[in-house]
């Protein structure tokens, strides 16, 4: 694969049937890297192979393979709750199965990182599903470690001081974070750019999204996704907290816009702001 740049802005995205046609619509925004999710109805059974052909035909770098599973709904925080990641114990086993699958198909593409909203983990460690969930991150890191890969947890449904905690408790040198800035605000869980000083040492990708907190009259309502820059992350404060903490990974673009065009423009936007806050406009100037 490419060698990247620090900073180098990305897309995260999700695989499509056509893993060809999926990688040259990436490529139309101007990114060479990025982070590729796996639906949780994707097939796969072959997919290794044809996303393998596919990234080294367009010359495409994958930094983290992103695990989503059937069935989770992302409505308010209690449809969150009873929904996503590994914490609702009905599809727990099948979901955990998964996301080995997930790292054997990642290791085959060289891809070092495997991500995922694990759920809401409560906030104290002598709630019994606290343990549980602690025993399946660490059953996760140990197939991700066999596989030469980092399992990170994405941020935004817990406080910083609780991920950090639990990361402590897990004890597993692989276990890490894939920092979600807007996560964090759509939650109302705290302050992305506080929570990048406690949580700093930790993360080792990013995504860039923007967004707004929550109604405070909607105490079980997510707040909105917005376009990067015109949410309430302050995405040049996030940039320079990033350079301040040593972070020098890939800028992953996630944008959850259902409408195509609109998304397209959004995103060309995203490309753009990064461009500025990263000095790589000068650069070409």
């Amino acid at each position: 694969m490419l060698g990247l740049e620090d900073l180098e802005i990305g897309l995260m995205f999700w695989a499509g049937a056509d893993a060809r046609d999926t990688l040259r619509k990436v490529k139309e925004f101007g990114v060479r890297a990025g982070q590729l999710g796996f639906p949780g109805d994707l097939p796969l059974d072959g997919a290794a192979e044809r996303w393998d052909k596919a990234l080294t035909a367009e010359q495409f770098t994958p930094v983290t393979a992103v695990c989503s599973y059937v069935g989770e709904d992302y409505a308010d925080i209690p449809t969150v709750q009873r929904t996503v990641g590994l914490v609702p114990p009905d599809t727990r086993k099948e979901r955990v199965r998964r996301t080995k699958a997930v790292s054997d198909t990642a290791r085959k593409l060289a891809i070092d990182s495997v991500a995922c909203h694990i759920g809401f983990v409560p906030e104290e460690p002598d709630d019994p599903v606290y343990a549980e969930i602690r025993d399946v991150a660490r059953e996760i890191c140990d197939h991700c470690g066999e596989n030469g890969q980092f399992f990170t947890l994405e941020t935004g449904q817990e406080p910083a001081k609780v991920l950090l905690r639990f990361i402590e408790d897990v004890k597993r040198p692989n276990l890490r974070i894939n920092f979600d800035p807007a996560n964090m605000i759509l939650y109302g869980t705290g302050d992305p750019i506080e929570a990048l000083d406690v949580l700093g040492k930790q993360v080792i990708s990013v995504h860039c999204k923007d967004g707004d907190w929550p109604p405070v009259d909607q105490p079980k309502a997510l707040g909105v996704e917005r376009p990067l820059g015109d949410g309430s992350v302050g995405i040049p404060r996030f940039i320079a907290k990033l350079k301040e903490i040593g972070y020098r990974g890939v800028l992953s673009i996630e944008r959850e816009e259902q409408d195509a065009n609109r998304r397209t423009a959004d995103i060309r936007n995203a490309v753009a702001l990064l461009r500025r806050l990263t000095g790589r406009d000068s650069a070409r100037s």
